[in-house]
């Protein structure tokens, strides 16, 4: 197999990499509103770019406001038709903003994904290649929602052994989880035991436990949390998946947070790496520089640093990113230090949500891939 070409195009609002192989082509895309009186133009200049490069959606991400969720739906079916694939629609928990503010699509060319259908919605999408199977699940609530906040957690996670079944897969094929958490400080410590209990009892923990995100974010169903999900089957031995750890942290583990740092999937012609979401936390598991969001923003960007480059990586290879402001308005501190430092311009969606912790100001996850 020849080396992928990866590349990188950019239209207006619209960030796209492009990781093109023998096989099919894989197109990892941002959008931000150009006219922010208008946000919903983004769906069209999605679907231009779609039809331009022959793509399929495979899963989408919507950072929005709720109470915009049925305009900018409708919006996106004028621009994109029937929506066929799994989507997630993320507030932020701190949500002031009114407006769509990005959003983020996986998608593929040169081949059809398969639809996941769960009670009457369609949660996921999957497709192959000859190395492995894929598994992008989005979206996914509990079914109901007058549970404890618990039980609606271990709805969750149940459900996604469930979706990754009717796609031939099983919790052991998970790389990546996204949690997005309504009320995250008032019950983040139970739900890490409704994860850890989940986990042991689905034998994770003498697995891969993988990279997440576990983030502030209401929903507009109501529920305690939604997810996506990312799972991955290898065909062969040539594929290999592996926890990484970050050199300027301790693992998660360490303080009964149950997943990994960052996860790479090796592939003969590139490598993958998913990095969870990284805040300001010192070698011990402390948070560090309370009240001070530049000095965390900067923590954290030197521990993603050096995750990058210990995979031989830079900021040039990140695909997608996610920044998380606990205040919105401090957004401006990111575009600030990304200027000071000289890093290019990232392919990130800004979101207004309260961290893990109520000392957390910002948190930053991101994914980047490389030739070999």
């Amino acid at each position: 197999m020849t080396d992928a070409n990866i590349h990188r195009i950019t239209e207006g609002g619209l960030d796209a990499f492009a990781v093109d192989r023998s096989c099919f082509d894989k197109l990892y895309i941002t959008v931000h509103p150009e006219d922010v009186s208008s946000p919903t133009n983004m769906f069209f200049s999605l679907a231009q770019f779609l039809k331009e490069h022959d793509a399929k959606i495979m899963s989408q991400d919507i950072f929005g406001c709720n109470h915009d969720h049925e305009e900018g739906l409708a919006e996106l079916r004028k621009a994109c038709g029937e929506i066929t694939w799994p989507l997630a629609w993320i507030e932020g928990d701190n949500c002031s903003h009114s407006g769509i503010t990005s959003t983020q699509v996986y998608a593929i060319r040169g081949d059809s994904p398969r639809s996941i259908e769960m009670n009457g919605n369609i949660v996921g999408s999957v497709f192959e290649d000859d190395d492995a199977r894929y598994c992008l699940i989005a979206g996914l609530s509990p079914l109901d929602q007058s549970l404890s906040r618990e039980e609606q957690a271990e709805s969750v996670f149940e459900r996604m052994k469930t979706a990754l079944s009717l796609a031939d897969m099983t919790f052991d094929n998970v790389v990546r989880t996204w949690l997005y958490i309504d009320s995250i400080l008032s019950w983040y410590d139970e739900f890490n035991t409704v994860r850890t209990n989940f986990f042991k009892e689905n034998g994770v923990f003498g697995k891969l436990v993988p990279a997440s995100t576990g983030i502030g974010c209401a929903n507009r169903v109501g529920a305690a949390l939604v997810s996506d999900v990312l799972a991955i089957q290898p065909k062969t031995d040539d594929i290999t998946i592996q926890a990484i750890p970050s050199p300027l942290q301790c693992p998660a583990l360490d303080y009964e947070s149950s997943f990994s740092r960052a996860v790479e999937v090796d592939l003969p012609d590139h490598r993958r790496l998913y990095i969870s979401g990284t805040a300001s936390i010192e070698p011990g598991g402390a948070t560090a520089h309370v009240g001070d969001t530049s000095m965390q923003i900067s923590l954290t960007m030197d521990v993603v640093a050096a995750i990058l480059e210990s995979r031989d990586m830079t900021w040039t290879d990140v695909t997608r990113a996610n920044a998380y402001f606990k205040d919105i308005d401090e957004a401006h501190l990111f575009d600030e230090y990304c200027k000071a430092n000289n890093l290019p311009v990232l392919p990130a969606a800004i979101a207004h949500s309260d961290i893990c912790r109520d000392d957390l100001l910002f948190e930053i996850e991101l994914d980047a891939v490389v030739a070999k």
